[in-house]
C-alpha cells in the first residue's frame, strides 16, 4: 500500500468504524469486507441488509461527483432495502416505504436518488392534512451487474435490467430490460449492451 493510500484510510478510519457502530446498533445486517468513507446517514425501522464486499462512499473527498451529498439509507416502518454482493454505492440517497433490492456487482455513481414511493399524495387536500395517506409506492429492482450513472433518479415501481446502464442524469420512471442502455428525462432506449 502507498503512502498516499495509507493517509486516507488513516484519514476515514474513524467515520469507518462509526458507521460500523451504527450499523450494528441498528441491527443491520452486513455482510464481510464492507467499506464506507464518510459518514452515512441511516434511518428508518424497516429492515437494511448489506451484502458482502460493498462499497459506499458518503463524502465529496473519496468521489467529488456526489458533491457535499451524504449516502441515506432510509427504510421506514416495515420497509425492507437490500444491497447485494460486490455492488458500489457513492453518495446516493436510498428511500423505501415498500422495497428496494439491489443485486451484485451493481454500480450506483455520485448523487443517485432511488426512490419507491412518491413521497406525497397526488391529492391536494390529503397533502395538505396531518397525514398523507394517499402516497403511491411500488418495489424497485436493480439487478445483477447494472450500471446507475451519476445525477440519476429512479422512481417507483421500476426494475433495471441485468447488466443494464443508465446514463448520468437519467429520470428512470419505466422498467429497462436485461442488456439495454437508457439515458434521458425522461429514459428512453439507446441501444443494446454489447
Amino acid at each position: 500500500m502507498g503512502l498516499k493510500r495509507t493517509i486516507i484510510a488513516i484519514k476515514w478510519f474513524p467515520s469507518h468504524v462509526i458507521n460500523l457502530l451504527t450499523l450494528r446498533l441498528r441491527k443491520i445486517n452486513c455482510g464481510k469486507g464492507l467499506s464506507t468513507h464518510g459518514t452515512l446517514f441511516v434511518r428508518g425501522t424497516g429492515t437494511i441488509s448489506i451484502g458482502e464486499n460493498v462499497s459506499i462512499t458518503s463524502c465529496r473527498e473519496t468521489n467529488p461527483i456526489g458533491g457535499d451529498v451524504k449516502t441515506i439509507l432510509f427504510a421506514k416502518n416495515n420497509a425492507t432495502i437490500t444491497i447485494g454482493d460486490n455492488t458500489g454505492i457513492s453518495n446516493s440517497a436510498l428511500v423505501a416505504v415498500d422495497s428496494i433490492a439491489i443485486g451484485n456487482n451493481v454500480l450506483i455513481g455520485g448523487n443517485c436518488k432511488i426512490y419507491d414511493n412518491d413521497f406525497h399524495s397526488l391529492d391536494f387536500n390529503e397533502r395538505m392534512g396531518t397525514v398523507d395517506l394517499g402516497v403511491k409506492h411500488a418495489p424497485v429492482v436493480i439487478k445483477d451487474g447494472a450500471f446507475i450513472g451519476a445525477h440519476t433518479i429512479v422512481l417507483k415501481g421500476v426494475t433495471i435490467g441485468e447488466r443494464s446502464i443508465v446514463g448520468a442524469g437519467s429520470v428512470v420512471a419505466r422498467s429497462i430490460p436485461d442488456y439495454e442502455i437508457w439515458a434521458g428525462n425522461p429514459a428512453k432506449f439507446i441501444k443494446k449492451v454489447e
